[in-house]
């Protein structure tokens, strides 16, 4: 995802760039071609789709109108889903069943170099690091994969996914210079290399390769060449050596033709682009930021008229900041409307290869999140954070992708250069964009105003195989409510039989044996015409009450008002037409069945799969509340229907348990399935038995910190805006420590007795803090707020002439910024202490000072490989692994609570405690999360900071008086959910008064009865004592 300046700056710098940096292509490593075929042919289908056994198949080609995959033209509706942000490799498959039930057949998928190599030279990709299971997973769900691992990949992750190493190269992190690139290769040959093993030429799904990540915007007083066509050369020749041979896309931060086919050395094979229309802000629920495109189709023609139109990114919603109104707020913007508004002006211009950037966003667990985020990635996307498909994007999403599997004719359509008013609509306040096709045309219609509100009447003039006509025909108008749009067909074949027109939208439609299903929707209250033109065998007509109709020949017209009561229903021959309203509509599934007809089935929270063996038919499903009750029972239960049943089906299992069924008139089948929530405890935490560290012995007189690393650098590599300002380099990645949370540094000095005041200057990023003490008195503090990065205060000391003195400080790291800007440096924004100084009284020498620093233990050499480079800052408790289960009881006092008494003064205290949980999770899918109190901006009740680790994983930074975050869910896997839990909280006070938790609760949302595959939980390795820990 984009994050940049300014988007006047950013035209300024595109409109900048050089011409004559575009060369002829040149490669070592040439892309797959493309087949050289007209529009309308087809290279020659295999014999066989993709199966459960891996079938190899070559690269797909692509014309200007859509990718060939398996030899078939494809719409590739995508989204993103980072496997690095849900550390719990089996729930993988969890999220892409729910992405596979949407409608969706692929996912994009990003990998942060700085996970997998936070040791320079050594790439580590093991455990919850490794993509093998997530490979498998989408094999075995059925979706293709687009493979975007960087090495910059942005992504809102620290560093922008540049491990913070990469801080001490002299060069620019993503240009061409030489240390640069030589630090990229290992990265990059390693990641290629796997990726490629899961490439669709060997059995895989992966499809297409990203390299780099929106090379768009360039650092203009650096003054390096721009676009640099040999620096994206380099990077492409990486994955080609690596042994990558799909082709590779961009994404464009903004459509400006960036290395799009034909630009010369550095092209991509397809050209793609970023669109985020509503910008990135959740207060603006009336839209009045952003804006629709209009002209997107032809700019695509301007810029790469030989590929398809791709948006690699799209705004499946937003990211918030430290501060924000929070993910909530954020859903209540990128909703439903908004899917339907601004995805649907997507296709009216024509894309075919759509990513929505998220559509599951995860967490930013272990410190993996770039400074002005926060640990929840939430994203507002379709699925949650706590994986759960309860928001209406999602099932409205499911609506949109469904239509497009049904609707191949969409691929060879063309779109108008621009919408239209006054055209196709009288109503100049309706806009129309015609999609047109041989087999099918597609009218996007939409509010020429389209923030308005308020419902608008409007009628329709159409060319359709019957003529032009006027619709509705039979009398009355349509309404486009709210924020809407819709998608009205024209000759839109469905099985035998053809749409004239219809206007009410399409959901699916599926030939079985014997008939054709057909599933449309509408608004409540909407009053929708369709015009069917029969075959010859199919003259027979009936309907539901409410259905006006009149034949025609061959031709049935049909008119209805939409209503949230039974569904309405249209026979005509044998094709059996359901009319539902939206909210019915959200209840349906698409189901794939091998060998067979998809097929469609209501009623359930979910339906993951599918399958028929010797006569029953085997559905994993999820459910989520219930529908009804049998009385008999008195058992609460939740009806299902499934049509379209093979007639070689004689009984069906849901999740493993034999469910009885009654047939319908038309053959469809009717069962209900059994909802009882379990009941289960949940541990109160404030109960837990609790054991206490000081984790600031630093401050005791003491404390040695012989074992420290020196800060004695004279000289640094990182001179990104200003060279340091101190005699020794203080930034803490001069001595390996890149992973966010706490840095210490410890300043020994005589004094003088002269000083009167200490100026210091501190960095940490968005939302850090910093607290420094002489000795063991408290000096004074930053607390933080959401905009600061960088803090200077002066302190009043007054020191005995002579005396040795030890000046700690703490500094707070909240991940590195990203380097959106290429060149910028932005990712090398030191962490630490920029600056220092006595005043003295009387104009004399101000002591030297001598430093002493740490972060995590072991820094780049970092301890704990299971959870990875970044998981674990600088507090004691940290440095020695008390975070991890299992620590020793004789480092601890017990009996303080976190909630009860806190920290008492300004400092760091440690609590660790066991808590066990008895959650049903074979059967049960239960989210579970932490709720930490309620933000007080203010500060009323204290400015402090937590830090949240279960089973050592770090899943939640919490302050007080910034927010937003208060609530912090942690997944099954890193929970068990059957066993032993050691939950570890650290409180960061940062006033003299201290501070306390006034409240921590463990909270657990709706159980969903789920045929989701067993959970398994993580290594999480216990403490042991760790060598040389200090």
């Amino acid at each position: 995802m984009r994050l940049l300046p300014t988007l006047t700056n950013i035209l300024t710098l595109a409109l900048a760039a050089p011409a004559a940096a575009l060369r002829p292509f040149r490669s070592h490593h040439p892309p797959p071609s493309k087949p050289d075929l007209p529009n309308n042919e087809q290279p020659q289908s295999p014999t066989k789709r993709d199966t459960a056994t891996p079938i190899t198949y070559g690269p797909p080609t692509w014309d200007n109108a859509s990718l060939f995959l398996l030899g078939e033209r494809e719409l590739l509706f995508s989204g993103e889903f980072h496997p690095f942000r849900l550390p719990v490799p089996s729930l993988w498959r969890d999220v892409l069943e729910k992405i596979k039930a949407l409608g969706l057949n692929t996912v994009s998928f990003q990998v942060p170099w700085a996970l997998l190599e936070g040791e320079p030279g050594v790439f580590r990709a093991e455990g919850v690091f490794a993509l093998g299971e997530f490979f498998q997973a989408a094999r075995e769900v059925g979706l293709w994969l687009v493979a975007r691992p960087g090495p910059y990949i942005n992504g809102e992750v620290t560093g922008g996914g540049l491990p913070g190493w990469i801080q001490r190269l002299k060069g620019h992190p993503r240009t061409a210079d030489v240390d640069y690139l030589a630090a990229t290769d290992n990265y990059a040959a390693n990641i290629a290399a796997i990726i490629a093993k899961a490439q669709i030429n060997n059995g895989g799904k992966v499809i297409m390769y990203q390299p780099e990540s929106e090379y768009s915007v360039s650092r203009t007083l650096i003054g390096f060449n721009f676009p640099d066509p040999g620096y994206m050369q380099y990077v492409e020749d990486q994955a080609r050596k690596a042994g990558i041979v799909v082709p590779f896309i961009n994404n464009d931060a903004y459509t400006a033709g960036h290395n799009a086919p034909g630009t010369g050395v550095g092209q991509v094979d397809i050209y793609g682009q970023e669109l985020y229309p509503l910008d990135f802000t959740c207060d603006d629920i009336a839209w009045e930021r952003g804006s629709l495109r209009e002209s997107q189709y032809s700019l695509h023609l301007k810029l790469s008229p030989s590929t398809p139109y791709a948006i690699t990114e799209f705004q499946g919603g937003v990211v918030d900041f430290w501060g924000g109104p929070g993910f909530a707020r954020c859903a209540e913007r990128f909703n439903n409307e908004q899917s339907r508004v601004h995805y649907k002006n997507n296709f009216a211009a024509g894309v075919k290869i759509f990513n929505l950037y998220m559509i599951y966003g995860g967490t930013n667990w272990g410190n993996l999140g770039y400074d002005s985020g926060y640990t929840s990635y939430d994203y507002a996307a379709a699925i949650a954070e706590d994986r759960t498909i309860t928001r209406e994007k999602y099932a409205e999403l499911k609506l949109q992708a469904n239509f497009f599997k049904v609707s191949p004719g969409y691929l060879e359509a063309t779109p108008e250069l621009k919408p239209t008013t006054g055209v196709y609509s009288s109503n100049k306040d309706i806009t129309v964009t015609a999609v047109v096709g041989p087999k099918g045309s597609f009218f996007v219609t939409r509010k020429t105003t389209y923030r308005e509100t308020n419902p608008i009447s409007y009628t329709l003039t159409l060319s359709t195989s019957k003529g032009q006509m006027t619709i509705p025909h039979l009398g009355g108008t349509l309404t486009m409510p709210g924020r809407d749009t819709r998608i009205h067909v024209t000759d839109y074949p469905v099985g035998d039989m053809t749409l004239v027109y219809c206007t009410a939208e399409i959901f699916t439609w599926q030939k079985y044996e014997g008939k054709t299903i057909l599933v449309l929707y509408g608004g409540i209250g909407e009053t929708h015409e369709l015009l069917i033109k029969r075959s010859p065998l199919g003259l027979f007509t009936a309907t539901s009450p409410n259905v006006k109709t009149k034949q025609d020949g061959q031709y049935l017209y049909a008119q209805l008002t939409i209503t949230d009561e039974k569904r309405q229903w249209i026979r005509a021959g044998n094709l059996y037409i359901y009319l539902e309203s939206r909210q019915s509509a959200y209840s349906y599934w698409v189901t794939e069945l091998p060998g067979q007809t998809p097929l469609i089935i209501r009623g359930s929270y979910l339906v993951r799969s599918a399958t028929l063996t010797d006569g029953t038919l085997h559905i994993r499903a999820d459910f989520n509340s219930s529908t009804t009750t049998d009385v008999m029972r008195g058992v609460n239960t939740v009806q299902m229907e499934i049509m379209g049943v093979p007639k070689s089906a004689a009984s069906v299992v849901i999740n493993n348990s034999p469910i009885s069924h009654d047939n319908s008139d038309d053959g469809n089948w009717f069962l209900f399935v059994d909802y009882q929530p379990p009941k289960f405890p949940i541990p109160d935490l404030s109960t837990l038995a609790w054991k206490y560290l000081d984790t600031l012995p630093e401050l005791k007189p003491s404390y040695s910190d012989s074992a420290w690393p020196s800060a004695d650098h004279t000289t640094t590599n990182n001179t990104y805006l200003q060279t340091p300002m101190t005699r020794t380099s203080l930034f803490a990645s001069d001595y390996t420590f890149h992973a966010g949370g706490a840095l210490l540094f410890r300043g020994h000095f005589t004094a003088t007795g002269g000083e009167t005041s200490l100026t210091l200057q501190t960095q940490g990023g968005t939302a850090f803090a910093s607290v420094a003490w002489l000795n063991d008195t408290f000096l004074g503090s930053w607390a933080g707020n959401a905009t600061a990065s960088f803090r200077r205060d002066t302190f009043p000391v007054r020191l005995a002439p002579g005396a040795a003195y030890v000046l700690t400080v703490l500094v707070d790291n909240m991940g590195n910024a990203q380097n959106a800007l290429v060149g910028g440096d932005e990712m090398k924004a030191p962490r630490g202490v920029m600056d220092y100084r006595f005043d003295m009284s009387g104009g004399g020498d101000a002591p030297d000072i001598k430093w002493k620093v740490t972060g995590n233990l072991g820094g780049e050499r970092y301890v704990d490989k299971v959870r990875g480079p970044m998981n674990e800052g600088g507090l004691f408790a940290e440095r020695m692994g008390y975070h991890q289960p299992g620590p020793p009881d004789k480092a601890f006092i017990a009996g303080k609570s976190p909630m009860k008494d806190g920290v008492g003064e300004p400092g760091v205290g440690f609590w660790t405690a066991e808590m066990k949980l008895d959650i049903p999770g074979e059967a049960w899918d239960v989210p579970l999360s932490f709720e930490f109190p309620a933000i007080d901006a203010e500060g009323g009740s204290g400015r402090y900071r937590a830090v949240l680790w279960v089973n050592g994983f770090q899943f939640g930074r919490y302050i007080s008086h910034v927010g937003p975050q208060t609530s912090f869910p942690v997944p099954e896997g890193i929970l068990n959910y059957r066993g032993t839990n050691t939950i570890a909280i650290a409180i960061w006070a940062t006033q003299p008064s201290g501070a306390r938790l006034s409240s921590l609760v463990l909270k657990a949302g709706t159980p969903v009865l789920t045929g989701r595959r067993p959970v398994v939980n993580v290594a999480a390795p216990a403490w042991s004592e760790r060598p040389g820990a200090y």
